[in-house]
This record gives structure tokens, sequence and C-alpha cells, in this order.
């Protein structure tokens, strides 16, 4: 089921959305050669803390999962595409590295998500490309997001930019509904055919999320349950707003 949101919860989002980005960016400041995961997991905790909100993804148990998520943040560094447990990881960043932050954010009950990947120092001139064209994706297919337009709108914008480029697109990962909870219908994917999935309602809320890899578009999950990687071991990004669909152009919620 679809859940509209009213233009007051619509409201509250953006509201939220703004503290949300400015978390995100307050957090994406502090990487660096040396930070460890641990660090960014408590840095965004108390940022979060600081302003009366809560971590939408501390102890959410996604449908299949055998455990609550046990961090405030994801925290996926270079082959990780998403997921990535900050404070089970422990790893310590090295020049060179690319890391993917994504934050879910709960204000006033409801809920925004966002991510974004930034590197480490100096970094292959194929991973800053990655970057780029991952958060160019994003911006793609955000504005084939409109009212009267359909979910596989969105899904062609994305892949008819990142498959001519030579890039995996992440197998099974995708964009999806957002609000009331951390993944609600519909569900968002990254490939496919314009005019085709969910109509584009007004008052839907939708977080899109290219996922990319500079190899094949095959997956693994870790031992940890959560923390998805590339079969093949390149590196991958990721981008995400939370979005509001409009008559017209939409509304991003997170920036």
């Amino acid at each position: 089921m679809i859940n509209i949101k009213t233009k007051d919860e619509i409201e509250i989002m953006r509201e939220g959305g703004k503290r949300h980005a400015l978390i995100l960016s307050l957090i994406t400041k502090k990487i660096g050669v040396g930070i460890s995961t641990n660090f960014l997991e408590d840095y965004a905790r108390s940022l979060i803390e600081e302003e009366g909100d809560t971590a939408s993804f501390l102890n959410y148990t996604p449908r299949g999962a055998k455990r609550p998520f046990p961090a405030a943040l994801c925290v996926s560094v270079n082959d990780e595409i998403v997921h990535g447990i900050p404070n089970e990881s422990g790893k310590i960043l090295k020049e060179g590295d690319i890391v993917s932050i994504d934050l879910g954010l709960t204000h006033k009950g409801l809920i925004t998500d966002s991510a974004v990947t930034v590197g480490v120092g100096e970094i292959e001139d194929e991973d800053y490309k990655l970057i780029e064209h991952c958060r160019e994706a994003l911006y793609l297919g955000i504005k084939a997001a409109k009212g009267g337009f359909h979910v596989g709108d969105i899904s062609h914008a994305i892949e008819s930019f990142v498959k001519p480029l030579g890039y995996g697109l992440s197998e099974g990962l995708a964009g999806h509904g957002v609000g009331y909870s951390v993944h609600e219908d519909p569900f968002v994917p990254n490939e496919g055919k314009k005019g085709t999935g969910e109509l584009l309602k007004p008052g839907m809320v939708i977080a899109i999320e290219p996922m990319i890899t500079r190899g094949s578009s095959r997956i693994t999950l870790a031992k940890d349950g959560y923390t998805y990687k590339t079969r093949d071991g390149s590196n991958a990004a990721h981008f995400e707003h939370t979005i509001a669909i409009t008559e017209g152009d939409p509304v991003i919620l997170t920036k």
C-alpha cells in the first residue's frame, strides 16, 4: 500500500530534511585519513540527539533480517555498497578510500532518508568519476519524478545514463517510499522502462538512491547480515535524497 502524505506531514519532513542535510554535511567534513567509522557513528548520534530527533535506522529490523540494525549510521567503504555497520567494523579510513554515509532521521515522527559518497584525501580518477556520475544519476532520477509519470520513468532515467558509461547497477538494491516507516511502497528500482510501475501521485514521498559500481552489478551479503558488497571487489558509490511528488517538479526534502 502506498501512503499519501498530507501537506502538513510533508512540511514536517521538509523541516526534518533540512536538519538531516546539515547532519550529513557535518559528518562528511569529519571524514579523513585516520578517522574511524566508530567515531563517525558516535558523532552522528550526538548531532541527532542535540536537536531532539532520533536515528531511524538504529534498532530497525527490515524484512528478512535476523537482528535489528545496531547503528544510527551506515558507513560503507570502497567495495561495500550499502548498510556497512560502523560500530562493528571499526575501520580506520585511509588515503584513497571512498566512503558512503547513509542516514535515516526521524523528526516529529516522520522519517527522511539520504546518502552521500565522498573520497578520503586523494582518490583515483576513476573513483572520482564514479562518485560524480552517481550524483548525476540521482538528479536525473529526481528530474523524472513528476506527478503523472511512473516509477519506471525514474528507473529508466538512471539506467540510461549509468549503463552506457560502463558502470554496474547493484542488482536488487533500490529506492523506496519513506515517511511513516524506513521502507514503504513503492519499490523504486534503478533499472526499468518508461511508463511502467506505479503512477506517481502528488503527496507520495520516495527515496531515490542509485548505487553504482566500477565493475559488475553482482552483489554479495557480508556475514554481518547487513553489508552488501560488490562480488568482484570493485568500488561502489551511493547517493540518495528523499523527495515529495507534486503536480509538477518534485521537491527535494533532504537539502
